[in-house]
């Protein structure tokens, strides 16, 4: 889908962010959560436009802007992708034992048959804009910069009540197979949106036992 041209108002006087901004900026951060579980209601069509030119506000090295948005409607295709995350799912439970296998089999880590909208986003790695800027050193940056995007689009889907699940147990080279997509093209998330069934604080694997919170450690030279 083409990303309609997004009109930009400057204005010489910086935004205040007051008290009560980043208080509620504070509990955006920590309600994002990655949805598994969707309600079917469709998203509204200038919404879904709407995130996605927030998202492309996202920083990137050297102003590339190297994200690839792609809305994934086909049936066919969705089916691909859903097979994909099955053949992947089964080989990682198989590569666990015990324990920890049960809790694995345990999890919903898809919410790929209900989510209303399928999003796979990508890397266009080369990509011309930018004039490489920032990359000679570091051509990780352009891939960071599309990870960036997502979590843009993912924050600015929690405000406006959507949630997001990212499904990264897929094999990327079937991905593209799947969606036919540049061979420039690198495979970098597939999203699910959606509004959520249900909603909590904590994180599913942290509410289900698979893994815990662990408190920062800041590292001083």
């Amino acid at each position: 889908m083409r990303v309609p041209d997004l009109v930009l108002f400057m204005e010489n006087t910086p935004p205040v962010f007051d008290e009560l901004f980043i208080r509620n900026f504070a509990d955006l951060v920590k309600w994002r959560r990655d949805v598994r579980r969707f309600r079917p209601d469709p998203v509204p069509e200038s919404l879904f436009t709407a995130l996605i030119n927030l998202a492309s506000f996202s920083p990137s090295v050297g102003y590339s802007q190297p994200w690839r948005f792609m809305r994934i409607q086909d049936a066919s295709r969705r089916s691909a992708i859903r097979n994909n995350f099955f053949a992947c799912n089964k080989a990682a439970l198989d590569a666990y034992e015990g324990e920890r296998a049960r809790l694995y089999a345990g999890l919903k880590l898809a919410g790929l048959d209900t989510a209303p909208e399928h999003l796979a986003v990508f890397c266009d790695m080369e990509t011309t804009v930018g004039h490489a800027l920032g990359r000679r050193t570091m051509p990780e940056m352009r891939e960071y910069s599309a990870v960036i995007a997502c979590h843009t689009l993912w924050l600015a889907s929690r405000a406006h009540g959507l949630g997001m699940g990212w499904i990264s147990i897929l094999d990327p080279i079937e991905v593209n197979k799947a969606l036919a997509v540049p061979s420039a093209w690198k495979f970098i998330a597939y999203l699910c949106m959606g509004y959520p069934e249900e909603q909590h604080t904590d994180p599913e694997l942290r509410r289900h036992g698979w893994e815990h919170y662990r408190q920062p450690e800041i590292l001083i030279r």
